[in-house]
């Protein structure tokens, strides 16, 4: 049973690697393979209270891999986290099948409190290089984050999310491709589209603008009207009567 998963993560590591040889090489130089056996078995001791012991064993791991994975974190079947350095997944993360990390990533907690406060990725969830995802939010199946990106609310299902803080993109195309980083030069940036729907918006107001003026100045002029002049009061004030009796 053991020799057999190890089995299904050297393979699933060859289909997402091109740079992988073999399968001895990939079980002797990569850490992402290391750092993952290591949780396996610290994760084992932490199911049994072993806290301590899965806290050692998972610090040794990270001491030799440079991924650092906490032994409460639940990780599914296949994960493939490329080169790896500086990789975080936080004590309540919850990973599925067939993700794949790229290094730099973190899947960390915004919150100090003792419940749940790290990601839910699902099943063939790819994150690129240097993303953070953040707090106890849940990435949809197939969800693409990109490089660098920050993440900060849920993600539905098989879209992707660029920029800081993330924007969606557009929902996958293709249901089984692979994109490493989870980059896809054809997808347009969310920015730019935000740009464009500005100045058409400020098109239309200027062309709205300039109807009115062409209104306005066609109007024909309107007629002046007289002011009639309040008439004067030709019957003595009491203050001219008093002015005239002195």
């Amino acid at each position: 049973m053991v020799f057999k998963r190890l089995r299904e993560e050297i393979e699933s590591i060859r289909i997402r690697d091109p740079a992988a040889r073999s399968n001895l090489e990939i079980l002797l130089c990569y850490p992402g393979l290391h750092a993952l056996l290591f949780h396996r078995a610290a994760h084992w001791l932490w199911g049994r209270d072993q806290h301590l012991l899965g806290r050692i064993l998972s610090h040794l791991g990270k001491f030799l891999s440079g991924i650092e994975i906490h032994p409460g974190a639940e990780i599914g079947e296949r994960l493939f986290i490329d080169h790896g350095t500086g990789v975080v997944i936080g004590e309540t993360a919850v990973v599925g099948d067939d993700v794949t990390l790229y290094q730099g990533v973190t899947l960390g907690g915004t919150s100090l409190h003792k419940g749940k406060r790290h990601p839910t990725l699902g099943d063939g969830v790819i994150v690129g290089s240097g993303a953070q995802v953040l707090g106890p939010i849940s990435i949809g199946d197939g969800a693409r984050i990109g490089a660098n990106a920050v993440v900060l609310t849920d993600v539905p299902a098989g879209v992707t999310m660029v920029g800081i803080p993330a924007r969606m993109v557009e929902p996958r195309s293709k249901e089984r491709e692979f994109l490493a980083y989870g980059y896809d030069a054809n997808l347009p940036d969310p920015l730019l589209r935000i740009i464009d729907g500005l100045r058409h918006d400020i098109v239309q107001l200027q062309g709205q603008v300039s109807e009115l003026e062409e209104k306005l100045a066609n109007r024909p002029a309107a007629k002046a009207v007289p002011v009639r002049e309040k008439p004067r009061d030709t019957t003595d004030s009491p203050r001219k009567r008093a002015r005239s009796l002195t």
